[in-house]
Parts: structure tokens; sequence; C-alpha cells
């Protein structure tokens, strides 16, 4: 029996090994949606705060952003390769009335600019805060807060680590939280 965890990279290295052959953008992680208890969790083990900007890196179905920008106020950018689910979370935010404050970049996470962040959030596996883990630390300014779910970022200390056993769908979660 997979645990969560095994199922996700094992998902990863079949999605990875497809696309690898047809030369398209990497995709860094399964789309496998964060429950929205600790989403909020995230954010606010993040501490974020209205008006800062944040970045959700593989923003899946926009849920991070949506709640960012909704229950935290913040200037929320979500970035998702998946030109289905940028659409879904696209559609969301204007329903919602967020377009002003939240957006979602369809594209690669590996190809933006994430200079102007105050907190990235990031749901990738292991191997993925590798790929990306050099790209952050050359572009975030001094202070910017990183927090990331589940799998941790190698080469770095986390501030805080907070463990939740239950997520009130049964399954448990890990949530680092770091600062360049």
């Amino acid at each position: 029996m997979l645990n969560r965890r095994s199922a996700a990279a094992l998902l990863f290295c079949v999605v990875g090994f497809a696309q690898q052959k047809n030369q398209e953008p990497e995709k860094l992680a399964p789309y496998y949606p964060t429950p929205e208890t600790i989403v909020e969790k995230m954010l606010e083990v993040g501490a974020l705060k209205p008006g800062e900007k944040v970045f959700d890196l593989g923003s899946g179905d926009g849920r991070v952003v949506v709640m960012a920008a909704q229950k935290f106020k913040a200037d929320a950018t979500g970035i998702e390769l998946d030109q289905d689910l940028w659409k879904q979370s696209m559609e969301k935010i204007k329903r919602l009335g967020l377009d002003k404050q939240a957006r979602i970049i369809n594209g690669d996470i590996m190809k933006q600019d994430y200079s102007s962040a105050d907190l990235l959030t990031v749901y990738l596996l292991p191997s993925s805060n590798d790929k990306v883990r050099p790209l952050l630390e050359k572009q975030l300014k001094k202070g910017t807060r990183i927090v990331a779910h589940d799998f941790e970022f190698s080469g770095w200390t986390a501030e805080k680590v907070e463990h939740i056993e239950d997520d009130g769908e049964g399954r448990s979660h890990t949530i680092y939280l770091y600062r360049r």
C-alpha cells in the first residue's frame, strides 16, 4: 500500500517521463489539492499581512491565491502550468470579484520573477524543491518567507515546523517556514 507521499512521487515520475519525451515544460508536481484548513494554516504560519505580495508556485485550482486575497487581503499571484487548472482558477477569481488583487499566470514556475514576494507558498515534491531552490536564492529579497507543505527544502533550515495530525479529512500534514 502506497502512502500519500509515495503515491505523489510515483505519479510525478510518470508525468515527468511523459513530458521529457514530448519536450514540454517540466511539471514539478502532480495536482493534489491542499485541504482548505491547511491552506489557511500555511498562510497563518507565513504570517501573511494585508497588502503583502504572495506567490503560490504550482497553484492548481487557485485555492491558496483565493484565500490569500479574500481572507488575508493580500496581493496574490499563482503560477500554474496546466491550462485547464489555470482557466478554472481564473474563472473562480473573476466570479468572486477578486481580479484586482488575485491572478494566476499560466506558465512555468521556473521562468517567473519572484523578487517582489513577501511570502511564497509551495507544495512541490522534494526533487522539485531542489530544482526551484537556486532560482529562489537568486531572486528573493532578504526577509522573504517561504512556506512549504509536506516537503522540505534541502540545504535550508526551517525557522518553524508545524505538524497537523488531522486536517479534518483524516490526513496529517507538515508545514515548514523558511526565511531568506
